[in-house]
């Protein structure tokens, strides 16, 4: 009989811009071993980091630099440590963020611009079902018509990465629609996320962490 696979870490970072207990329940409904901290050695040493981020994008720029965050994200991306962020949390890792003529820098991990969203209704507020690649690693296993909850007024309206190196693979890029197209999720190597909430998706969000679990 093969030994069983250990428990996987996972750190939800807490500078007070997130649904970390939310997040803390449903990364242990799929199995992991959850901690709720913004201690940087846990933050370091944990199998993988999870981001939330909910409120303005300059705020929560500014609670993650007075917990290095940014640092430690930066530092465990260069390691090849797995990093997640969901909702603001995947929004600043964007190079800028523009709320009411306001720019803020973000971490500039891709390019890009969150903006406000045009759409007749704002926020985009509910369910929604999204477009993902076919060799998408996060949505294994789920059918094209799995939805996930959004909340959000501002998002990425286009993908400006361009990868010509063939060597190199280039980030998956998951799409959504609400009055018009706006990036749903990333996958890039150790970095992952999502702008729809999957700790409040259901078994629709449980399938997805448990997909970033696997690849811890």
């Amino acid at each position: 009989m093969s030994a069983a696979r250990p428990t996987k870490t996972v750190v939800v970072f807490d500078y007070g811009f997130g649904n970390v207990r939310s997040a803390e329940r449903a990364l242990a409904r799929v199995g992991a071993d959850v901690e709720i901290t913004r201690d940087y050695d846990k933050a370091m040493d944990a199998d993988g980091l999870l981001v939330p981020g909910v409120g303005a994008f300059s705020a929560c720029m500014q609670g993650l630099k007075e917990a290095r965050g940014d640092w430690i994200i930066g530092r465990r991306l260069s390691g090849g440590r797995p990093v997640m962020g969901i909702c603001v949390g995947m929004q600043i890792l964007f190079e800028r963020g523009i709320e009411h003529g306001v720019e803020t820098e973000g971490l500039d991990e891709w390019p890009g611009t969150v903006e406000p969203l045009r759409a007749p209704v704002v926020p985009h507020m509910g369910w929604n079902t999204v477009d993902a690649p076919a060799d998408s690693q996060a949505f294994k296993g789920l059918d094209a018509g799995s939805r996930f909850y959004f909340v959000h007024s501002y998002a990425v309206r286009s993908w400006e990465l361009e990868v010509t190196n063939p060597a190199i693979r280039a980030p998956r890029v998951t799409w959504a629609t609400h009055g018009e197209p706006f990036v749903a999720a990333v996958e890039n190597r150790a970095l992952w996320a999502t702008q729809f909430h999957p700790e409040k998706s259901g078994d629709a969000g449980a399938q997805l962490l448990t997909n970033w679990i696997e690849t811890l």
